[in-house]
């Protein structure tokens, strides 16, 4: 028997369905699609001091620590092999097997150097999808021929890419996914082999600190991440004042000035240390992020999920220390770098 109340509820629910489905938020199709290469919109990026990262060219590089690397893995490439597999597994092991969507790195040596390690990290990932597509790097020769490098599966602005002159060892590149940029600045501030060189570290900090406070000026809301080797604590002057590095989330949000999060702040050295010389555990590499990275627009950091991957020791190493790859003249087993690597989460809404 025909029932006109169930009909009509019936007609009702099909029609609900449909119009349902018709609404149903669509992801645009691109070819550059981020979300689809790196799990939807939440992504990893790494920083990484890679411990002398040379290519297979001898550039007749004659300067101090330059020499030996160069000639050596340009006339040795079982060797330079080993280094990048080393490099390569232990990024591979980041982010359920992917490899980090962003990855910067310190101490590489040429365009050529991140060329290799780029193709090292496609070559044995298992889906295309997931390749890396981008090598943002302004080579420098500041007494070394060591750069910073970002490499990234995620679409980039290539021409905005920049360093900031010879006397520095910094790279800026911009990321743009889904119209949400992400400007990212690597560096690789000057070591400690002179107690004058505090003076180069301050140099560094000021230098960023400038390009960070012109875009905060510009645009209150801008997302960046300042990660690098600095050489110096986040309790070092050079970071704590110059670079206005700090831990105070309120300070930062305030926006009376521009203060930068610095996701290491109050992390204690015996758990997120970076780098042990002496025995002594300390934290140079850091990452610090904007105001607007703080909020629910464009780009988020997960600023809790920093971590150090201080998994990467020799066997047998009751203190834990960073495996190093080493030089021409040390023997035995080959590790990976003398520094950890370090990451945070990132969403993009």
């Amino acid at each position: 028997m025909f029932q006109p109340k169930r009909f009509f509820f019936l007609f009702l629910l099909g029609t609900l369905v449909v119009v349902g489905c018709w609404l149903e938020p669509q992801q645009p199709a691109s070819t550059e699609s981020a979300s689809s290469a790196a799990g939807g919109r939440d992504y990893l990026m790494c920083f990484w001091n890679a411990e002398n990262l040379f290519d297979d060219k001898n550039d007749g590089r004659t300067g101090q620590g330059d020499k030996e690397y160069d000639v050596w893995l340009a006339q040795r490439p079982e060797v330079l092999q080993q280094k990048l597999g080393k490099l390569s597994e232990a990024l591979l092991k980041m982010n359920n097997g992917k490899g980090p969507d962003i990855i910067a790195l310190a101490e590489v040596e040429s365009v050529r150097a991140a060329e290799l390690l780029t193709g090292a990290l496609n070559a044995q990932i298992p889906d295309r999808a997931w390749d890396y597509k981008h090598i943002l790097m302004k080579e420098v020769n500041i007494g070394r021929h060591i750069a910073p490098v970002i490499i990234t599966r995620l679409p980039v602005v290539q021409d905005r890419t920049r360093n900031y002159g010879n006397r520095f060892r910094i790279i800026e590149g911009h990321i743009n996914v889904n119209n949400r940029e992400l400007v990212v600045l690597a560096a690789h501030w000057t070591s400690r082999l002179k107690p004058e060189n505090e003076k180069g570290r301050c140099e560094y900090a000021d230098k960023i600190y400038g390009a960070c406070n012109a875009m905060y000026k510009s645009n209150p809301n801008v997302d960046f991440i300042v990660c690098g080797d600095f050489n110096d604590t986040p309790q070092d002057k050079s970071v704590a004042q110059h670079l206005h590095g700090s831990g105070d989330f309120a300070a930062v949000k305030s926006g009376a000035e521009l203060k930068l999060l610095n996701l290491m702040a109050d992390k204690d050295p015996l758990v997120f240390g970076t780098h042990n010389h002496a025995s002594k555990w300390t934290i140079f590499d850091q990452v610090l992020v904007s105001p607007g990275m703080l909020d629910q627009v464009g780009w988020e950091c997960d600023y809790a999920s920093i971590q150090t991957v201080n998994t990467l020791y020799k066997p047998g190493d009751k203190n834990k220390r960073p495996w190093r790859f080493g030089g021409q003249k040390d023997s035995g087993p080959r590790g990976y770098s003398d520094h950890f690597p370090v990451t945070v989460r990132l969403t993009v809404h």
